[in-house]
């Protein structure tokens, strides 16, 4: 019989093949052999085991441990080996859910008790297992009631089985003498894991709800080689030594306090730095013709039931009862814009119109998820909503990403980009209308150029979206900007223009952020950059070192002329030895330290030098100043100090 193999390079070939043949015959046939290759597999786009049987006419696309699709199923194998491995050691324990995560996986158990000294008990017997090399065997249950059965000693088990639609398969894999519910797929044997290592333990509410009880989760992540895994525990340390929750406060950015869980306290330095993040975005908003508003934070409980958030997103909203009415805080800008559109009539000749707004939004977060400026429960975000024709739509998205190309680059920023599509429930919107806006998006991203992926059923409630994800100098990423299709809302809000024939039609809308939370880019950037900020950027830009305190007048001289040109500027005059200021100096990231004794206040000139202490010497302010402002104009990663010499200022 004949198959067809998609290997996203070459496009599709046929192959013959005979009758009973599986996908992993397949693989061997076409040598995927390594413990890294053909860890998954789709056959006509639906992702299953790799001991599934072919048919005639079959699209065949297997994934290697470098796809997103093989991560997954390898990681959500491991944490079954990491159930298998905590029952041989803790046969009290009772698993509950086990899913891959973006970085590995991690397991919940209930009835058990673990510390960080038992991790490497259980690595052992994580490996045993995986050296045992055994295969995943997929069972199906017949009935919801002989699941329940299976698991009668776990009630969790049994609360996910009676959560199952009963249109949906019940299955179970089975590795060795361990069995776990499970959709699957999974990994077709267990050697394939050849390095893995538990990260860290933490509790977890049952389900995610404070009212449930307290779970033992234990984070891991595995690879099918060892050098993988030394490479990522290197990271992660590099990582820690970039970590925006220790360098922010350290730096006297921001802070965050119990009074107020997830809504973080931006310091003076912080706000040096937000400020001319939100100058940039100004700038170039107004260059691609946006037009900026500002609307209320809390508006009344109607008005989200039209948006849909009430009956969508009701569990992440703030709301409260004033004079005998409902209100809520707003988790988001639209249904403000909204509003603002309808404030007054308008015509085709005034479309696309581009509508921007800095805008104050508030979400419920369990407190367990919050995590620095990267999850908060109140955060800014950079929005804007362009209402347009529908025969403008390419040539908008194009556009914006042609702004966010422009705008991440200038960070220093690289990116990728994901098509996220319609969720499985709670949408709205006609099936016509997510086809087209869909459709619309794809079309775009194809016009673009650029490589982008599908993730199915990421789309918002109310229309798909493209997603923009930032990567860092360690390969981490972080979802930044999204541009979302939208034509529910326009539609809700009964929104109209009038078209040139003079009839009345309804405008379809892009909902955008390019920065998306400003306080998740800030986090971002702090770790980005280590905390060390380009100079337009930077809180910390000139560091003035008196030796002794006769030099002390020059330096508050140096000083004006430095804050006269727009930097800012401190001057060290305390009685430390100077070494000891240089060093106070470098760990505060002043990106350049200027340092003044006899022979500089005899020649008018400073001693300068960066921050990763190369010294450039001898310097007229004035001409260092000319050098500076180049640099700041120009929004420059690199100081021209150094340019030559490859190194960042």
């Amino acid at each position: 019989m004949n198959v067809r193999y998609a290997d996203g390079k070459n496009g599709l070939s046929s192959h013959e093949v005979p009758p009973g043949t599986k996908a992993q015959d397949l693989a061997e046939k076409l040598n995927l052999k390594g413990p890294h290759q053909a860890v998954s597999v789709k056959i006509n786009n639906t992702l299953t085991d790799l001991d599934t049987p072919l048919n005639e006419g079959d699209t065949v696309q297997f994934f290697s441990f470098d796809d997103p699709e093989g991560k997954e199923v390898f990681w959500h194998t491991t944490a079954h080996v990491l159930a298998q491995a905590i029952l041989r050691l803790y046969p009290n324990a009772k698993p509950t859910i086990g899913p891959p995560i973006e970085n590995g996986f991690y397991y919940d158990f209930a009835d058990l008790t673990i510390s960080d000294a038992d991790f490497d008990r259980i690595e052992k017997e994580m490996q045993a297992i995986c050296e045992e090399n055994y295969t995943s065997k997929r069972s199906v249950f017949q009935s919801k009631s002989e699941a329940v059965s299976h698991f009668s000693n776990n009630r969790y088990k049994q609360e996910l089985i009676q959560g199952v639609p009963d249109s949906d398969v019940l299955s179970g894999y089975t590795q060795g003498e361990f069995f776990d519910f499970c959709r699957g797929p999974h990994l077709p044997r267990l050697g394939k894991i050849k390095a893995l290592k538990i990260l860290k333990t933490s509790g977890a509410y049952w389900r995610g709800d404070s009212k449930n009880e307290m779970l033992t989760r234990i984070y891991a992540i595995s690879f099918p080689d060892r050098k993988l895994l030394k490479d990522y525990l290197h990271k992660l340390e590099e990582a820690k030594k970039r970590d925006h929750k220790i360098i922010g406060p350290k730096l006297d950015l921001f802070s965050l306090k119990e009074e107020a869980p997830g809504m973080p306290f931006i310091h003076p330095k912080g706000m040096i730095v937000w400020n001319r993040l939100l100058e940039y975005w100004r700038e170039c908003h107004k260059r691609a013709n946006y037009v900026e508003i500002k609307t209320p934070s809390i508006m009344i409980k109607e008005l989200w039931e039209t948006s849909g958030h009430w009956q969508n997103y009701r569990e992440h909203m703030y709301t409260c009862s004033v004079e005998d009415r409902d209100f809520a805080v707003k988790p988001m800008n639209c249904p403000g814009a909204m509003l603002f559109y309808k404030a007054k009539k308008h015509s085709y000749r005034e479309l696309p119109w581009r509508v921007a707004e800095i805008g104050h939004v508030h979400r419920f977060e369990p407190s367990g998820s919050l995590s620095g400026l990267f999850r908060v429960r109140c955060f800014h975000q950079d929005d804007a909503h362009i209402f347009m024709q529908p025969q403008d739509i390419q040539n908008e998205i194009f556009n914006i990403l042609k702004l966010v190309d422009e705008m991440y680059s200038t960070f220093g920023l690289t990116y990728e980009i994901a098509l996220s599509t319609r969720p499985v429930a709670n949408t709205i919107g006609t099936d016509e209308d997510w086809a087209m806006t869909t459709n619309a998006l794809k079309q775009a991203l194809d016009n673009f150029g650029r490589p982008y992926i599908i993730q199915e059923g990421d789309g918002a409630f109310y229309g798909p979206k493209i997603d923009l994800r930032v990567h860092d100098a360690l390969g981490r990423s972080w979802q930044c900007g999204t541009i979302q299709l939208d034509s529910s809302l326009p539609e809700r809000f009964d929104l109209e223009y009038t078209a040139q024939d003079g009839s009345y039609a309804r405008p379809i809308m892009l909902h955008r952020v390019i920065y998306g939370s400003i306080e998740r880019f800030f986090g971002s950037l702090i770790e980005f950059y280590a905390g060390r900020f380009p100079l337009w950027l930077s809180p910390s830009q000139v560091a003035i070192i008196a030796v002794a305190d006769r030099h002390v007048e020059y330096g508050k001289t140096l000083a004006k002329q430095c804050e006269g040109s727009g930097f800012e500027v401190h001057l060290d005059d305390t009685n430390e030895s100077v070494s000891k200021k240089v060093r106070e100096a470098q760990l505060a990231q002043y990106n350049y330290i200027l340092t003044i004794g006899d022979k500089e206040v005899e020649n008018q000139t400073v001693n300068v030098r960066t921050r990763d202490n190369e010294v450039h010497g001898e310097m007229k302010l004035d001409a260092l100043l000319e050098l500076l402002k180049q640099e700041r104009a120009q929004r420059s990663l690199q100081s021209p100090l150094s340019a030559n010499k490859g190194t960042s200022s």
